[in-house]
């Protein structure tokens, strides 16, 4: 498939306690504090980002995002493989002030499982849509 080419865009990890977990990836392990917002925080892992989010009752496990350039032709080319998505393409954010890549971009995502049942993602950057 050409549009997933194997790009670790992000992964997610629940966090108990948010304030203390980033003291610990922050303070403890150096990692850079992109964002907060709320019950998310992101750190810069090298261009891959590291999501630490609340987690809320007993629910909440890792998820790794693949980068895609098209999210839109990849979404369609694994439904035409089989894969049933959780949620379809959408904008997750506009990031208006450029704190993930080039301020205005959407950054979208697909949500699906894999075979054992963990939660997987394709993720893209694209200019604003209308």
């Amino acid at each position: 498939m050409s549009s997933l080419r194997g790009q670790l865009r992000q992964v997610s990890q629940p966090a108990d306690d948010l304030d203390r977990a980033i003291a610990f990836y922050r303070d403890v392990l150096g990692l850079k504090l992109i964002a907060r917002f709320g019950d998310l925080s992101f750190f810069d892992l090298d261009g891959t980002r590291l999501l630490l989010e609340k987690r809320v009752g007993n629910g909440g496990s890792s998820v790794l995002y693949f980068g895609v350039s098209d999210l839109d032709n990849a979404w369609r080319e694994l439904t035409e493989r089989g894969v049933s998505f959780i949620e379809g393409p959408h904008t997750i954010f506009t990031d208006a002030e450029g704190t993930f890549g080039p301020v205005g971009e959407d950054e979208r995502m697909a949500f699906f499982h894999d075979t054992e049942g963990n939660v997987l993602a394709l993720s893209s950057r694209e200019p604003r849509r209308p």
